[in-house]
């Protein structure tokens, strides 16, 4: 099992705070450091405010050697997918090779009004999704010296000259994430490298792996690798049952909760790498950590020594 760090700037945190954790994630070996797309908190003041994913990830990307990096999810809504192409090529080649990029369709309508994106409804959200794997794809992959063209609803490519290449080829890993029973899963078995379902229950988290290996059969993956599957949980880990309850009221969460509740894991470092282990049995390889309190390091020593030794 595969440890990524998942964080939530929005909800308050600082670049200076990102750049720790990250720093930090990456010297105790963790693979990887993502952040959310959003630019509203879902709770509190958020602040200092939102920061851009993207910048950020650029700028750590300078500042780190080894993590990967990427977004869970960047929002379609948010960009248009010629630039974003060009944004995370760029990303790519600043770390050397390191990104991974997650796309969704997008879902907080609150963050759009406020900053003034369109907010379609969710049928137009998933064919502009479509499109922009399409585009974003289509664009890496193109043989330097070519073009790429591409005619759709939404996006008219003409004659681009599908610049700049990543380091990574034919592109940074894609990661596709949801619980959508139909369109969810063709989309993965068609653009995903890997898939990722969010805050759930272990048995719905199996539920939608066997979807996505339907569709991937259905659609076929022409001798691309196949699909690594993973998931996303809120954790909250502490070596006595007071210090679970501790970090768990720190960050607003009900320490008196049922422990198997969907979307969060809790527990001394035993129980938690047990919970971990269930979703390794449903076929997950990787493990997307959702840490609250991003000031909170000593969280993040604690599951890399006592948590990460016990996983398979």
């Amino acid at each position: 099992m595969r440890l990524c760090v998942f964080t939530e700037p929005q909800q308050g945190a600082s670049y200076e705070d990102q750049l720790a954790i990250a720093q930090r994630a990456e010297a105790l070996g963790f693979e990887a450091f993502f952040r959310s797309d959003h630019y509203v908190s879902m709770g509190g003041t958020g602040l200092p405010g939102p920061t851009d994913s993207w910048v950020t990830l650029g700028a750590l990307a300078r500042e780190t050697s080894t993590i990967r990096l990427g977004t869970l999810v960047t929002s379609a809504t948010f960009r248009y997918p010629g630039p974003l192409a060009v944004a995370i090529a760029q990303v790519d080649a600043m770390s050397n090779g390191r990104v991974e990029v997650g796309l969704g369709a997008g879902w907080f309508e609150v963050e759009h009004t406020a900053y003034g994106i369109p907010f379609p409804p969710v049928g137009e959200r998933f064919d502009r999704l479509s499109e922009q794997l399409a585009i974003l794809t289509g664009l890496w992959s193109t043989p330097a010296g070519q073009t790429f063209s591409f005619e759709g609803r939404y996006y008219d490519i003409v004659d681009s000259p599908a610049l700049p290449k990543p380091v990574q080829q034919p592109g940074p890993p894609v990661i596709i994430g949801g619980k959508g029973p139909r369109r969810t899963p063709q989309l993965a078995a068609r653009y995903g490298d890997e898939f990722n379902v969010p805050f759930s229950t272990l048995a719905d988290t199996d539920a939608a792996y066997k979807r996505v290996v339907a569709a991937i059969e259905e659609e076929g993956r022409d001798g691309r690798a196949p699909i690594v599957f993973s998931f996303a949980q809120t954790i909250i880990c502490g070596e006595t049952e007071s210090d679970i309850r501790r970090r768990a009221e720190s960050v607003g969460l009900d320490p008196d909760g049922p422990r198997d509740r969907g979307g969060q894991i809790y527990g001394t470092p035993s129980q938690v790498a047990e919970q971990l282990s269930e979703f390794a049995k449903a076929g997950a390889s990787r493990a997307f950590l959702q840490l609250l309190d991003m000031r909170d390091l000593d969280h993040l020593e604690l599951i890399a020594a006592e948590v990460a030794p016990l996983l398979p």
